[in-house]
């Protein structure tokens, strides 16, 4: 067998690795998203899924299109059935967002604060505060120890969600910023990324994956039935509209015989047994008779 004949039925009999691929929906966490879908991914088997990380736009994800500079992130913590169950490991600002923000005219402070929660999550915050003027180096001290001690008493005394959405709804930014401005004036503060270092206690607040399934299920039952029926109603409306429109309405009123060809006229004189010669007004006055 030649060279390239044999190389030929080697791949025909190379399993096809697509083919054993098969997708998975990724839910977002049990809280606050309450096992949510965010998309879609292919696997051969549950277990090269388990450490894969998976990134949405926050618009994406809650609507809010104010955060459309804001990347989620997620990683995959397990596999039950065909749904890939994630876990929340930051988030971080696009950088040309942040880019843009600079200017030589304002102060610019940044610091990498590690936190500890409450329920024993590890989290590294990172935050951006611009003034509204070039400030000293002394007060850009004071602003970073500030900016620090107020996320450090925010974590202490918070659990890792509570942390998640004060973060993503601004209210830690807030925060700072009220702090910060005792100093000096505060034109913006960001923080442009957290990361998810070690995992703590994971609370089990909010719908069980099966109640959450059990909901989509009813909700796609009952979908169609819903359509069906007002296809139905509005079905039976026309008809009635057209039913009524003819009952109503005077058939030699409707026509427009001046709009027919005589061989149009021609066929309607034929069906009512009436002469057929004639020019084109013989024949409408003979319709009219």
């Amino acid at each position: 067998m030649a060279k390239g004949a044999k190389a030929r039925a080697a791949a025909r009999r190379q399993k096809d690795k697509w083919k054993s691929k098969r997708w998975f929906s990724i839910r977002a966490p049990r809280n606050p998203w309450s096992y949510r879908v965010i998309g879609e991914t292919l696997a051969e088997e549950p277990e090269m899924l388990i450490g894969r990380n998976y990134e949405i736009m926050q618009n994406e994800l809650d609507g809010d299109f104010s955060k459309m500079h804001v990347k989620i992130r997620f990683r995959v913590s397990d596999v039950l059935g065909s749904d890939a169950i994630t876990e929340f490991i930051g988030h971080q600002m696009m950088q040309d967002h942040v880019r843009r923000q600079v200017r030589r005219d304002r102060g610019k402070i940044d610091d990498t604060v590690d936190v500890v929660t409450e329920d024993g999550f590890y989290v590294r915050f990172k935050p951006l505060i611009l003034t509204r003027e070039r400030v000293k180096s002394s007060q850009k001290n004071e602003i970073r120890s500030v900016a620090r001690n107020t996320i450090l008493k925010a974590g202490a005394s918070s659990t890792w969600v509570s942390m998640q959405k004060s973060v993503m709804d601004g209210e830690l930014e807030a925060l700072i910023k009220e702090e910060a401005s005792k100093i000096s004036p505060i034109r913006m503060v960001m923080i442009r990324r957290t990361q998810l270092i070690q995992s703590g206690v994971v609370t089990n607040d909010g719908p069980t994956l099966e109640e959450i399934i059990a909901e989509e299920e009813a909700t796609k039952k009952s979908a169609p039935e819903v359509e069906d029926s007002e296809d139905n109603t509005e079905y039976q409306d026309q008809i009635e509209d057209e039913t009524n429109d003819s009952e109503s309405e005077d058939p030699d009123e409707e026509i427009d015989y001046e709009s027919m060809t005589v061989a149009e006229l021609k066929a309607v004189l034929k069906e009512a047994g009436k002469p057929v010669s004639g020019k084109k007004a013989d024949l409408i006055s003979r319709i009219m008779e």
